[in-house]
Parts: C-alpha cells; structure tokens; sequence
C-alpha cells in the first residue's frame, strides 16, 4: 500500500469551499430552528467560515447564495474577506423562494416569469465579475407535482432557451455549473432529475457548461461512483456539492451516514484525474446543521472530506491495477478496502502540525472561545437563515 509520507504534498492541494448558508439557521420543512450566535449579516457569516479555514487549513473560500447574501458593494465584501484569510468563491443563485416561481423558474409556463429568472441569473454573472468568481452555480427547484400539470418535453425547450441565454453571457473565465436532484420540492417530475439531463444541457451549451454533482441528490441504492466516473471520462464534472443522507437530500455532515460511500467516490475522483489544483473539480460543502452548532459542523465535515481523501491516496495503484487485469476478485477488492481501513488521523495530526495547524481542529477551536463570543455579541437583530 502507498505509504502516507508519499501523498503528504498531494494533501496540500486540497481546497474544499464552505457555503455561506451553512451558517445560517436552517431545518426541515416543519420547522426552521433558530441558534446563539448565528450571524445576522454576510460579514457574520463569512467572519465564521473565516474560522473554518483559520483551524483546518482547508477552507480558503466561500461560495455566495443570492440574494441570501445580496449587499451594495461586492467588491467591499471581497475585500472584507480577504482581510478575515478568504475568498469569496462560486455565486449560487436563487429562483425557487419568489412567489412567481411556484410554478418554475427558467421552465415556468409564464414568459414573464421565465424572465425575470434569466434577468436574475444574469446579475449573478455581474456578481461574479464583482468579486472574480468564476462560476456560477444553477439549481433549479422546477417541475411538477401532478400528471397533466404541464406539458413536460415543452418544460425541456424552455429550459434549454433559458440556459443558453444564460450561458451567453458567461465571461471567458466562467463556468455555468448546473446541478440536478432526484425529486423535491416536485413530486411527480422534476426538470433536471439526474446526471443525464444536466449532461445533455450541458454539452448542447458548450464546453463552458458542467455538472454539479450534490451526494445527496440521488435515488437510494444509487451508485454514485460511477457517475463520477463516467463525468470525469466525459469531461463534464464540474463540481461536488458534498453532504450526507441516510433517506433523501438530508444534507447531513458529509459522511456521516456512510463514511465507505464518501471514500468510493473520492477514490474515483482521483483515479480519474478529478483531484487537485489543475482538475477542474471543486469541492464543495452544501449542508444544514439544523440542530448542532454551525462552526463546528463545517470543521468536522471539511476533515471528513480530507481523511477520507487521504485513505483514498493510500490506494496503490499499481497494484489494484495488476489484481484486475488477472482477475483476482478479492484481491482487488483487498487493495481498496486496506486504504479504507487505514487509520490516517495521526499522520493528518501530524502533518498539519508541520504546517503550522492546531493537530485537531475542533478541540482547538473549542477552546478558542470564539463560539463563546459570538453568542454573547450576536444579540438581537435579525438571524440569517433559508426562509
């Protein structure tokens, strides 16, 4: 097995982007809870993720969700986070919590409607040249709850002419990164479902155009590895939106239901030449810590993220690929699952000593004080949150 002294400088070129939201309020459906300490403003939020990257090393940017983080001068909160060790990173927007967008957003039936999401798009793009981002994010919550409701292929036209007005408009620099989601908030269809409708989009956009894969957007039982390697093999994966499920989009921490199933794709991820500064592949976190503090939410997920692309490293590739060629089932399988059981916490203790880190994290941050601080300052106002 590759020993860990021979991955160490492969580990430095991790980055993993924290989402702005994560440290809002969030819940369920039935009830958005609130916390002590949850910022008010964007500056809170990236003040907090600031932490996350102070403590791990891991987390230099943070990705923007409008208008969650509308303000008046995007570059004053580039510099804003500059000064606090960040960068402000990908620009997600948002077309499913206005009233018009009941109905859909880019595939809405109402051409005014279809509007002002491509018009709202496009000022993301103005955000993106604001603060240096390049890409630019899609989710789109559209789709039906009823057979009959609408007219599915035409949703699909209208989508595509949406896109590529959106696309359009892409400086030489960006990405559009369309992400897709098995079911919900609609129940019957939803217009981007999986890897292959967003796929499609994508290649008839151009090569500016890829896929955001988020872990807990699929069916259960989905083999999500090999969607991974399948966009690498296509070129077209984007970017990783990483979280947890045990039933549907639950966006626990990542790996936190299944911590096997984070290591199988990050595996590909690396043999399929996702990892790393010049892959093209970001990674980044899109959870909800709806009952346990959000700092150190984000602290435990980007470790897990890194432990598990650690074991992932440890894989010697060698020799898994000689087991295949001679068809020795259970010793290829042997290689992959003696990297998975390596207990690496030491050595990533040990290594982010070396570079000057707290050896854990969490236990560092706890005892900074700093989540102390916040809930006795963070008084009154109005607590950012999803809703």
């Amino acid at each position: 097995m590759t020993t860990f002294d021979a991955i160490s400088d492969r580990l430095a070129e991790q980055v993993i982007e924290v989402p702005s939201w994560a440290y809002g309020n969030s819940g369920t459906r039935f009830k958005v809870f609130g916390s002590a300490g949850t910022p008010r403003t964007v500056q809170e939020k990236i003040a907090d993720a600031a932490k996350v990257h102070e403590f791990t090393g891991l987390a230099p940017k943070v990705a923007l969700h409008i208008p969650w983080d509308q303000v008046e001068d995007f570059a004053a909160l580039q510099s804003f986070a500059v000064e606090h060790g960040v960068r402000l990173g990908t620009v997600n927007s948002n077309t499913f919590q206005d009233d018009d967008f009941k109905l859909g957003s880019l595939a809405n039936p109402d051409p005014a409607v279809r509007r002002k999401a491509i018009e709202h798009n496009l000022m993301c793009i103005d955000i993106m040249n604001e603060i240096g981002s390049t890409d630019l994010k899609i989710w789109l919550a559209d789709g039906t709850n009823y057979p009959g409701q609408d007219d599915i292929a035409a949703r699909q036209e209208r989508l595509a002419e949406g896109l590529a007005e959106i696309y359009a408009a892409l400086g030489d620099d960006h990405r559009l990164v369309l992400e897709y989601k098995f079911f919900e908030p609609a129940f019957y269809h939803t217009d981007v479902p999986d890897w292959g409708t967003s796929y499609a989009h994508c290649v008839a956009l151009g090569d500016k155009a890829t896929v955001c894969l988020d872990t807990g957007h699929h069916a259960p039982g989905t083999n999500i590895e090999f969607i991974v390697a399948q966009l690498l093999r296509l070129g077209k994966l984007g970017a990783f939106d990483f979280n947890s499920r045990f039933y549907a989009d639950d966006d626990l921490i990542v790996g936190a239901a299944d911590p096997f199933q984070l290591f199988r794709i990050l595996y590909e991820v690396v043999r399929g030449g996702g990892y790393g500064a010049d892959s093209g592949v970001a990674f980044m976190l899109d959870q909800c810590h709806n009952i346990e503090k959000k700092i150190p939410g984000q602290i435990r997920s980007v470790l897990n993220v890194q432990e598990m692309t650690a074991r992932a490293l440890l894989v010697d590739a060698d020799e898994l690929a000689a087991a295949q060629r001679s068809g020795d089932v259970l010793a290829a399988n042997d290689v992959l699952m003696d990297a998975f059981y390596t207990d690496v916490r030491a050595d990533l203790a040990d290594w982010r000593s070396s570079r000057g880190l707290p050896a854990e994290p969490m236990k560092a941050f706890l005892a900074s004080g700093y989540q102390e601080q916040i809930e006795a300052d963070r008084v009154g106002g109005n607590q950012a949150g999803w809703n």
